[in-house]
């Protein structure tokens, strides 16, 4: 399980880059690129980073459900996540 310092700082990261959201797209449109950087740099939407909701693992992450793939297994294989099965043929 990652550090909880790691997980705070990115949930940190995603409130900058709503609460920001309106204002870079309009000093983006107007093309004031001095007033752009003065905003934090954590209101960049590139700096967030994907990681899972209930570990905070970074890698192995699956978009659709959010989380990353061994906790994806075992939340599946235990029946957690509804509509999805083990593959057998």
């Amino acid at each position: 399980m990652a550090r909880k310092a790691l997980i705070a700082r990115e949930e940190k990261r995603r409130k900058l880059v709503k609460k920001y959201a309106a204002l870079r797209a309009q000093l983006k449109k107007e093309g004031k690129w001095e007033e752009l950087d003065k905003l934090p740099k954590n209101s960049c939407k590139i700096r967030l980073h994907n990681r899972c909701r209930l570990t905070g693992r970074p890698k192995g992450y699956m978009r659709k459900f959010g989380i990353n793939r061994v906790t994806f297994r075992e939340m599946a294989l235990s029946g957690k996540i509804p509509g999805v099965t083990k593959a057998s043929w």
